[in-house]
């Protein structure tokens, strides 16, 4: 039953809506893509700022085949999800994603010549600290990606980016995860164009179209209409399914967290082509999946996953490009679209729609959106 508990806005759209105001919009991507060579190699809260073209992003000794290592928590264990992809297919360096509470206790195998990426919102979570503690025991470089300057995470490091996100309050995250994106994307370039496995006009072409995502998400908020609409079709199911491959398993799994984050509706996401290996005896008649198809070159076996789950019974919501919406309407009358961009741009993209069926599924059965509960913003403890 739908609940008029809550009526007015939220800190959590509010992050989204924060993130596309063109004034940090541009001082974000001004930070992060500063070249200028006159900066300190080390960036602390009197002097923060901390750019791609640093010395002290500790990127440019990788111009051989060392593996890139990204160790977070869960929300970021989806951004590094999706940054591995696009690393390893632009810069063909070996990258590997670890869960950082798990990262230590399995004695992992590391090389000094790699580069271990923290990455972290608050700066201060206790196992992406003891993460990045046993990497410097061991003598692995390590870079942090964080939002708060001056944390213990952009201290400790032996470099650090800054995503400039500015505050986030609401527990569940939105904006941080669209710039830790944003800063990943920026490094696979930055690794690509040193590299040479990309031209010099592919990476100029790349970063103005990442300086154009603001813009791009901006169209997705604006007609947030339809959104509310299919929230208030699925709001009153127990479990969701997402499924997606590629960058679309990655933009699912982050989608899921939030839904179950916030809604507290059971949901879990899978890569589509598991879907035979037991996934698929949970879909009965009107079993909600939300079928993510925003990957053109993957976008005919997305197709086949979606008529898979609605020969089951599925009721499917599927999120695909605008140029495909027309090819998927042919299956589901449910769709939602986001604008066309670089594949690589994707789930920075993706998660927009996704974030926001959270929100308005969470907000029609009455949840407390802003401090959900049991979760606290930042994990200090074990």
């Amino acid at each position: 039953m739908r609940s008029t508990a809550v009526k007015s806005p939220n800190r959590l759209l509010s992050s989204l809506t924060d993130m596309i105001g063109s004034r940090m919009a541009h001082q974000f991507y001004e930070h992060v893509l500063d070249s200028r060579p006159d900066r300190s190699e080390r960036h602390t809260a009197e002097s923060p700022r901390g750019g791609l073209a640093d010395k002290a992003s500790g990127v440019e000794p990788l111009a051989r085949d060392q593996v890139v290592r990204l160790a977070e928590g869960v929300t970021l264990l989806h951004v590094g999800m999706a940054a591995r992809y696009v690393i390893e297919k632009m810069s063909r360096i070996p990258c590997e994603v670890e869960l950082a509470s798990e990262f230590r206790y399995r004695d992992p195998i590391l090389e000094e010549s790699g580069l271990v990426i923290i990455i972290s919102q608050s700066g201060e979570t206790a196992d992406s600290l003891a993460a990045l503690r046993l990497c410097k025991e061991r003598g692995v470089r390590t870079l942090a990606v964080v939002n708060v300057v001056g944390s213990s995470i952009a201290r400790e490091a032996d470099s650090v980016i800054y995503t400039w996100a500015g505050p986030e309050i609401a527990v569940a995250t939105t904006k941080a995860y669209s710039t830790q994106m944003a800063v990943l994307d920026l490094l696979a370039v930055y690794l690509a164009a040193q590299r040479n496995t990309i031209s010099a006009e592919e990476a100029n072409r790349l970063t103005a179209a990442i300086a154009a995502l603001p813009a791009r998400v901006e169209q997705i908020l604006s007609s947030r209409e339809q959104i509310q609409y299919y929230a208030s079709q699925y709001f009153n199911h127990d479990s969701v399914f997402f499924i997606g491959r590629n960058l679309d398993y990655a933009l699912g799994m982050e989608g899921s967290l939030k839904l179950k984050e916030i809604s507290y509706i059971h949901s879990e996401a899978y890569a589509s082509g598991e879907l035979k290996h037991g996934t698929i005896s949970l879909i009965e008649e009107g079993t909600p999946v939300i079928a993510l198809s925003t990957y053109g070159p993957l976008f005919d076996k997305a197709m086949s996953n979606v008529v898979e789950v609605q020969a089951r019974g599925a009721r499917v919501l599927a999120l695909t490009t605008e140029t495909h919406r027309e090819a998927m309407l042919a299956r589901t009358d449910r769709v939602l679209t986001v604008p066309e961009v670089e594949p690589m741009l994707l789930p920075q993209l993706g998660v927009a729609p996704l974030q926001l069926l959270a929100y308005y599924i969470a907000l029609e059965r009455g949840c407390d959106i802003d401090k959900p509960r049991n979760l606290a913003k930042s994990v200090t403890v074990e």
